[in-house]
């Protein structure tokens, strides 16, 4: 896969999550089976997990060989100060899209030659763009 190809199906992997996430009714968003997450839950996630993501690639594209710090997403969704139970979603939407959008614009400047980039992520080592 070309970078083009990367960065379109990049792309749409956005739009496809988005479009889930906007069409989830209000009824729907806190059914969770045992043990697993709502979709509220996994929308606030994903805004979170993104914005590390995009972070992440920044740096990995402005200062190679740099620190990446990992986080325990498991006590990001039960800390109730940050509203995975309970928050409206709209909020965390707004951010996944604007950071996949942020992302996307640097993946379309990227050449094959910068996927050679890494840093060192804090629990699992060597990780690349």
């Amino acid at each position: 896969m070309d970078m083009k190809e990367a960065a379109a199906a990049y792309e749409s992997a956005s739009q496809y999550f988005l479009n889930l996430a906007r069409g989830i009714t209000a009824d729907l968003l806190d059914i969770h089976a045992e043990n697993e997450w709502s979709a509220r839950q996994c929308i606030h996630h994903m805004a979170d997990s993104e914005a590390q993501s995009y972070a992440r690639l920044r740096r990995l594209v402005a200062e190679p060989g740099s620190g990446i710090q990992g986080y325990d997403e498991g006590a990001w969704a039960v800390c109730d100060k940050l509203g995975y139970k309970d928050a409206p979603v709209e909020n965390s939407i707004a951010i996944f899209a604007a950071v996949r959008a942020g992302s996307l614009d640097v993946i379309k400047r990227l050449e094959e030659s910068d996927l050679a980039k890494f840093g060192e992520h804090s629990e699992s080592g060597k990780f690349t763009i």
